[in-house]
């Protein structure tokens, strides 16, 4: 895969994450840990040479040649390539045929055409779901890019399952530790996310034992090293007056097992996102914002709070992650507090975009398809009807003050996944008949549990006796069940698939075939065998008449009732399953993520004579 980026002056030529840049800003690159990355510059030069910067405005450019590390860097005519790359390697590169500028000007070249290296790992994350025991997952990178153009493969137990657009797991997820998953980005099979297992679920903890990963570094030194971590379901930010016009912000959480040195305070200034010290007094009048997460600012929030309520805003969101369907319509609500005697001028939403760690917001206009409703005190929701794939993304609210600028945070926003409903055929989607078929109705993400399926047969429903789910079982499938198979929610349908039954005719001909090759040998010499018993025993026979008429002249024969060898042998009537399809709903055994099904049975009686 090529990307060309005329505006930064490079091509890159290697699969990567994404590509992303904006005007005035550098290109940024996020590339997978381990891979190697190749920039060739646009227009080469006999004296061009690459550097490399920690600095965003371009000083202490260093050539990369003097590193010391050939095995790293390697340079043929005007590519830069960059093996195995790690977090080191994130950095700010260009080319040029000078030594750039310590202190570079906005009209440097350099300075225009640099590009930041990104450098991300996989990791499974765990959330905890809304409703019931289970958790959610996601394939998660440290690249915060909303708009992924990478497909994600899923495994389960090291084994493939599917894959997905979507970097969500499409099934909520109970607790089994037998049960480990893991994820890919489709063209770096070998670069793997560790396997994670749920252990545990309540209400208030869950439990997840990681092979190893950034998330084992929370709690030891090394990621290499598998650890097991306790989280919370929920947590807050708890406020101790300390002294007067002084309180402690501290994290706290609903689960007492959770390791309080795995949650992190961060501060939301008008400087930016920081994170801050839970020991350092705050004083009461600041109008700085605060919220708790686990480590990573866009990882098991708490809602954000202040300690000033008349003089500081906070936005906070009802649900972080929506997952709705192409063609449905959701709503994004959000709850806002504000300064006291101010007039609201505007309340908008903003969808972000993202280039490395700035961000880029386009308005979400209240017009056609969304709607805006601001009929309730302090809350405001975003309505997307007829929702399309190009609506997936986070979304952000905004307040306009009067005398104040749009207030902006650091605070992520709300992460919307648009998803098609589609039927998945098990083992696949042509079959030998007697075999089991499963048929699912998937999707790109977790829908609720109690979300009702109805399927269909060559368009016509089918009546299940029970609650409908979302899979289809055929126990023993026959002809009878071929055909083109679909599924909707409610008004929101899937694309047909067709199930093929293949006949074992084939098998049965060549069974017969076998059959009246070995009779055609065997019969003659039957026959042969016969006629020389006969011939022998007919020559024995009258001999031994002969004797006996001899030794026992005037014998007179009584009729003998003879006991058979065997008896008679009764048939009881069988039942012969059959065509007359009846639909049965029933749970599905634990073998992955108690996801109930239905299941179809093919029967009916054969009356006897």
């Amino acid at each position: 895969m090529i990307f060309y980026m005329s505006e930064a002056g490079c091509v890159l030529m290697v699969y990567i994450l994404y590509v992303s840049g904006f005007k005035g800003n550098p290109t940024s690159i996020c590339a997978l840990k381990g891979s190697s990355v190749n920039l060739s510059c646009s227009a080469p030069a006999a004296n061009m040479k690459w550097y490399k910067t920690d600095s965003y405005n371009g000083a202490d450019y260093q050539d990369v040649c003097t590193d010391g590390n050939r095995l790293k860097f390697r340079i043929s005519g005007s590519t830069l390539t960059i093996r195995d790359v790690t977090k080191f390697d994130e950095k700010f590169y260009c080319c040029h045929e000078t030594t750039p500028k310590q202190t570079p000007v906005q009209t440097d070249s350099c300075l225009q055409k640099r590009i930041q290296l990104q450098v991300t790992d996989l990791q499974v994350k765990v959330f905890p779901a809304t409703e019931g025991q289970k958790v959610s997952l996601m394939c998660s990178s440290s690249c915060s890019g909303t708009e992924s153009p990478a497909a994600f493969i899923w495994y389960q137990n090291s084994k493939f399952l599917y894959e997905d657009r979507s970097p969500w797991y499409q099934e909520l997820v109970s607790s089994d530790p037998a049960v480990r998953y893991s994820c890919a980005i489709k063209g770096y099979e070998d670069l793997r996310a560790p396997e994670v297992s749920v252990d545990s679920v309540t209400r208030s903890c869950f439990s997840v034992t990681y092979a190893g990963g950034t998330m084992c570094s929370y709690n030891q030194t090394s990621e290499k090293q598998p650890c097991s971590i306790t989280f919370p379901t929920e947590l807050y930010v708890k406020t101790k007056n300390t002294f007067p016009d002084h309180f402690k912000m501290t994290c706290n959480s609903s689960c007492s097992q959770t390791d309080l040195q795995i949650l992190q305070l961060y501060k939301n200034t008008q400087d930016g996102l920081q994170k801050a010290d839970q020991n350092t007094p705050v004083l009461i009048t600041s109008s700085d914002i605060f919220f708790c997460s686990v480590k990573n600012p866009d990882y098991l929030l708490s809602d954000q709070v202040c300690l000033d309520g008349s003089n500081c805003w906070t936005v906070n969101y009802v649900s972080r992650r929506v997952c709705g369907l192409k063609g449905s319509s959701v709503n994004i609500s959000s709850k806002y507090l504000l300064p006291e005697n101010l007039q609201v001028q505007a309340k908008r939403w903003y969808k972000v975009k993202r280039n490395g760690k700035q961000e880029d917001e386009q308005l979400v206009k209240d017009e056609g398809d969304v709607k805006y409703q601001d009929n309730m005190m302090n809350e405001h929701i975003l309505r997307l009807n007829n929702l399309d794939q190009k609506d997936s993304g986070e979304y952000k609210f905004r307040v306009r003050l009067e005398y104040y600028n749009l207030v902006k945070s650091g605070y992520p926003g709300v992460t919307l996944i648009v998803t098609e409903l589609r039927v998945d055929l098990r083992p696949a989607a042509e079959v030998t008949e007697g075999q089991r078929v499963t048929l699912t109705c998937s999707t790109s993400c977790p829908l609720s549990e109690n979300t009702k399926y109805i399927w269909y047969l060559n368009s016509q429903p089918l009546s299940l006796t029970k609650t409908h789910n979302k899979q289809l079982i055929i126990d023993a499938v026959s002809s009878q069940e071929e055909g083109n198979y679909s599924c909707a929610v409610e008004t929101i349908s899937s694309a047909a698939k067709t199930l093929t039954v293949q006949r074992r005719t084939a098998n049965w001909r060549a069974a017969a075939a076998g059959a009246s090759a070995a009779l055609l040998v065997f019969i003659p010499l039957v026959v042969f065998v016969i006629w020389k018993y006969k011939t022998s025993h007919q020559s024995s026979t009258n001999e031994s008449v002969n004797n006996t008429d001899e030794i026992n002249p005037g014998h007179t024969y009584d009729e003998i009732s003879a006991h058979p060898a065997e008896k008679e042998l009764h048939y009881s009537q069988l039942a012969i399953e059959k065509l007359n399809p009846l639909y049965s709903s029933i749970h599905q055994h634990q073998e992955q993520e108690h996801t109930p099904y239905a299941m179809v049975k093919i029967g009916t009686n054969t009356n006897s004579d």
